[in-house]
């Protein structure tokens, strides 16, 4: 009771909670343009943040964080672009649902699934703040290369059908990953000479070109597909028989997100992929798993929105910002003298409580601003096709531009769309590919590191525990599905048999 009533205390004595609802409506605009992250969202504000009290500050930023989690799904469902990383999982079942005419739907569902992921995670967060940290603080290099082993797993259940073709396609985002600056040697790799590549090649540019662009370009060459939706299509709710059904999947994405968020490195996508995936292994209904699924949707929104407030854990308890969203948060402590760390709940409490009443008025109030940028958003997919396309490309560009102002980004966005297009041409599946773009560093760099702790011995990944426990279920996944086809071809034929 004493968090809520200081929490109460701060949101009457300052205006933080209209910042926080502020924060919410920029981060779902910012989150469903195409191009812009939810960091790039935040770090847009940032010069805004001087002239604000500390506790309205922190709680636009994290709002915006909130809202922008959820807008990546909007442009995700209507036009198969995820605004964000963590949204790309949304793309497989929610575009699906807006082809068969169901696009409020999905995005209903998207929302409902977020505010229940947001809330939990704000739960986490003030309840579990110590000892979920102290877990994710006992971390090592082992444990963190484990963790990307586990998250690379999943590519063989996401497959479609063709393990060749996803462990190419895993490959293919791995070897995008090790572009640039060593993170052992600090030496340069694969950058033929150009400084533009001397960073690496950010995810966003890479998903961007191919989801968005590629969808494009397949458009353009199939006149006559009509991807519009109905023109009555309204924001729509489930139902309480559909409700009930997801309730499981949100469970799984809320827990999965509570986990993957604790942990500095792993972040909304790991989290989405992995919700997709285990909600498909747990559902009754796997067969709708790629053909417009309600569960692929709501376990990856329910996933994402708590990573959300999660990932902020390690940041208040340890000053250690987990992701890029939460280093702009560490920002805007830092620009009004605020030390990130244990001792911040004793120096800066009101700060604390402010930050907890804020994101909780901001987790609401994003069910009532999502249902009020939705109408424009469907109003937007029903024009014609030739506008549409001629505006998205020109959002699609305009937005990578701004992230660096740099034309060689648009020159990534384009290149990747048209692997893209080949990939599709080619029957290749997406997923694999950004799963190894965003594991690929984590893997790499935490493998090195753990080599050079043991002087070359690999039995290092063995010996630590939470190394070993993450391996050993990886094998689980994988093994499980190599021979889910025997099992599933042995059943049918025993069927027909009898």
């Amino acid at each position: 009771m004493d968090v809520l009533s200081q929490s109460l205390d701060v949101l009457l004595t300052t205006p933080a909670g209209l910042f926080a609802i502020i924060g919410v409506a920029w981060g779902i605009l910012g989150g469903a343009l195409p191009g812009l992250s939810p960091s790039i969202t935040m770090a847009l504000l940032l010069p805004f943040t001087y002239s604000l009290d500390p506790a309205s500050a922190i709680v636009l930023l994290a709002s915006t964080y909130i809202g922008a989690e959820y807008g990546g799904s909007i442009p995700a469902i209507l036009i198969r672009t995820p605004g964000t990383n963590a949204a790309a999982a949304t793309v497989i079942d929610g575009f699906e649902m807006n082809r068969q005419g169901k696009a409020g739907l999905a995005l209903g569902i998207s929302l409902y699934s977020g505010v229940l992921g947001s809330l939990v995670g704000l739960v986490m967060l003030v309840v579990l703040s110590e000892p979920l940290s102290s877990v994710a603080l006992s971390f090592r290099p082992p444990s963190y290369f484990a963790l990307g082993i586990l998250g690379l797993s999943v590519i063989a259940s996401l497959s479609g059908g063709s393990l060749v073709k996803g462990l190419i396609a895993g490959i293919l985002g791995m070897m995008v990953a090790t572009i640039g600056t060593d993170p052992v040697t600090g030496g340069n790799r694969f950058t033929f000479g150009t400084a533009d590549l001397l960073g690496g090649i950010e995810p966003v540019l890479i998903m961007v070109g191919l989801f968005a662009v590629s969808e494009l370009l397949v458009q353009t060459a199939q006149r006559g597909e009509n991807l519009r939706v109905e023109s009555r299509a309204r924001i729509q709710f489930p139902g309480r028989k559909l409700a009930a059904r997801l309730i499981p999947s949100q469970m799984i994405g809320s827990v999965i997100g509570t986990f993957e968020g604790v942990m500095p490195g792993a972040g909304g996508t790991v989290a989405s992929f992995m919700s997709y995936n285990e909600a498909r292994r747990w559902s009754r209904h796997k067969d709708e798993f790629g053909n417009g699924s309600p569960e692929g949707i709501a376990a990856p929104e329910a996933a994402n929105n708590t990573v959300a407030a999660t990932a902020i854990i390690p940041l208040l308890s340890f000053g250690i910002p987990g992701s890029n969203s939460t280093a702009i948060l560490l920002g805007g402590f830092l620009i009004h003298g605020i030390t990130v760390g244990p001792m911040i709940f004793i120096k800066s409490a009101s700060t604390v409580y402010g930050l907890y009443g804020g994101m909780f008025i901001a987790s609401v109030s994003l069910l009532f601003i999502g249902m009020a940028m939705m109408g424009p958003c469907i109003w937007l997919v029903n024009r014609p096709r030739a506008y549409l396309n001629a505006f998205i490309l020109a959002l699609i560009f305009s937005g990578v531009f701004s992230i660096h102002q740099s034309l060689f980004d648009l020159v990534i966005v384009r290149e990747a769309g048209v692997v893209g297009f080949a990939m599709r041409l080619l029957k290749f599946p997406f997923l694999p590919t950004v799963l190894g773009l965003v594991l690929g560093y984590l893997v790499e760099s935490n493998y090195r590191r753990s080599l050079v702790l043991s002087g070359g011995d690999h039995a290092i990944f063995l010996t630590d525990p939470i190394s070993l426990g993450f391996l050993v279920v990886a094998a689980i996944f994988i093994v499980g599905s190599l021979i889910r086809p025997l099992i599933t071809s042995w059943a049918g034929r025993r069927a027909s048999a009898t």
